[in-house]
């Protein structure tokens, strides 16, 4: 069943985990962008993990059920068929990540025999278990359950590629949209009072915004930041199941006393605040926040995975590193430590980029034709 027409179109949404992370925050900007344009329903594979529902504005309409089938179990086909059932009520089913891919099969076995909506399907990236490599069960299965799908959009061009040449997709089904931010609004002056600790002059930030998950690798940008002058400190913001193990790395290498954890932030009111901004991640795609620290004008330090490397300007590609090199990462946050000068120069390099190449505008108008053409209709 769909809405009648020129009523407001229903969107169901299930992801993998609606914790802050990149491709939760983007949604709900794009959510608050339309505004009363859509109807939303919110579904979590971890039904605890809901932090970015606080980043959706009180004029979206949107819902976080209860009583929807479970994501995550065994792919059998009553399983599969429940969840095919509750798609009906929607006029587009928008999938997240791999903790998504039941819901994707049970569209493609039962899309036909229910007259269920057309469905689009988001890919982000990768946990820890297939940061390294993608495991051929899984390749099978998401080029099974991607059968039927409308659109997979991707944000990456290593995930383009990878859904060519592992999950065998169509190009003419394939859309890269890189993800794109207010920049405005994150060249603005930060907020001092959005963090829950104070900066004294003198002082000096690492700074990070990342789920607390173990593909970030954060123990390894504790590592990596302990041996940097006394005045320069590590702030991860962010929340998740990692943060014991970042707490235990802090003890381990003499950084306890500058390692702070002050959970779910606004990143607009809060990367200005940073100096220089540091990924350590296993596996990233095209990371919103190391855009959104370009157009605070920052420098970056991180791993060359994904597409960071081409994301970044082209004078700041000095201070990215090899995957999986901890004492190049260090080397790097420790040339950017000394030379403010470098800084200020990789700064506005980035800010520039970020303006011409990643603004929320182009990612928002694409969207809307991608969602717009698979419903049929605009909105």
């Amino acid at each position: 069943m769909t809405t009648p027409a020129g009523a407001v179109p229903r969107l169901l949404h299930c992801h993998s985990t609606f914790s802050a992370g990149g491709k939760e925050v983007r949604c709900a900007r794009l959510m608050n962008a339309w505004g009363p344009r859509l109807d939303h329903t919110i579904i979590s594979a971890e039904p605890d993990a809901m932090g970015a529902a606080a980043l959706i504005g009180a004029a979206v309409p949107v819902a976080y059920p209860q009583d929807f089938p479970a994501m995550k179990g065994r792919p059998t086909p009553a399983r599969l068929a429940a969840l095919a059932r509750a798609l009906k009520p929607y006029d587009l089913i928008c999938t997240y990540n791999w903790g998504a891919m039941d819901v994707v099969m049970a569209h493609r076995m039962f899309a036909r025999a229910f007259g269920l909506p057309p469905l689009v399907h988001h890919e982000d990236g990768f946990n820890e278990d297939e940061a390294n490599r993608l495991k051929p069960v899984r390749n099978l299965y998401r080029r099974a359950a991607l059968g039927r799908a409308a659109r997979l959009i991707v944000p990456s061009t290593r995930l383009e590629a990878t859904a060519r040449d592992a999950w065998h997709q169509p190009p003419a089904r394939t859309l890269r949209i890189p993800n794109g931010i207010d920049t405005a609004a994150f060249a603005a002056a930060p907020d001092p009072a959005a963090l829950p600790l104070a900066k004294p002059p003198g002082q000096r930030w690492v700074g990070t915004l990342a789920g607390l998950r173990a593909v970030k690798q954060l123990p390894v940008l504790v590592e990596a930041c302990a041996a940097l002058p006394p005045e320069w400190h590590l702030v991860i913001c962010g929340e998740g199941p990692e943060r014991d193990a970042i707490l235990a790395a802090a003890a381990a290498h003499g950084m306890t006393g500058r390692l702070h954890l002050p959970g779910a932030v606004d990143p607009a009111r809060v990367v200005g605040l940073f100096d220089i901004f540091a990924l350590s991640s296993a596996s990233e795609q095209f990371p919103l926040s190391v855009v959104e620290a370009m157009a605070a004008g920052l420098p970056i330090a991180a791993p060359a995975v994904g597409d960071v490397h081409m994301i970044v300007a082209d004078p700041n590609r000095a201070a990215i590193t090899p995957p999986g090199d901890t004492a190049a990462l260090a080397a790097a946050l420790a040339r950017l430590a000394a030379d403010a000068a470098w800084r200020a120069q990789l700064g506005a390099a980035n800010q520039a980029r970020a303006r011409s190449e990643f603004d929320l505008a182009a990612m928002l108008a694409r969207y809307e034709a991608a969602y717009s053409a698979a419903m049929g209709r605009a909105f």
